[in-house]
């Protein structure tokens, strides 16, 4: 990654699994997202690059929180601070799903598979 980011453009590094920009409002702001299972899929079409799921801004003064699609940045609602904590709360469940699957047995990967807990 650079030390100084330009606006509007979406820096990534698949062999880090980290992507960079400027927060989308304007602010300066360095935001950087973590690629993988646990973090942001990233992908690149024609139109331009896509990040998901959204980018949630809470730690930053702006509390900018929008998508990145096809190039394109969509605004999404300002979350309150419930709506935050929940979803704090959701991926911490993920991470410990993640990590609980990833030292289980194939035997039981493949029952939780049979039984849709994917």
């Amino acid at each position: 990654m650079p030390s100084t980011l330009e606006p509007g453009v979406l820096y990534v590094s698949q062999k880090y699994q980290t992507a960079a920009h400027l927060c989308a409002c304007g602010c300066g702001e360095k935001i950087r997202t973590q690629l993988g299972p646990l973090g942001w899929k990233f992908s690149n079409g024609r139109s331009g690059p896509s990040l998901n799921p959204s980018i949630g801004n809470w730690q930053k003064p702006c509390r900018s929180h929008y998508f990145i699609k096809s190039g394109i940045v969509v605004w999404a609602h300002a979350l309150t601070e419930g709506e935050v904590l929940y979803g704090r709360h959701a991926e911490v469940r993920r991470r410990d799903r993640y990590f609980r699957e990833q030292h289980s047995g194939w035997f039981t990967q493949l029952k939780r598979w049979w039984k849709g807990e994917r």
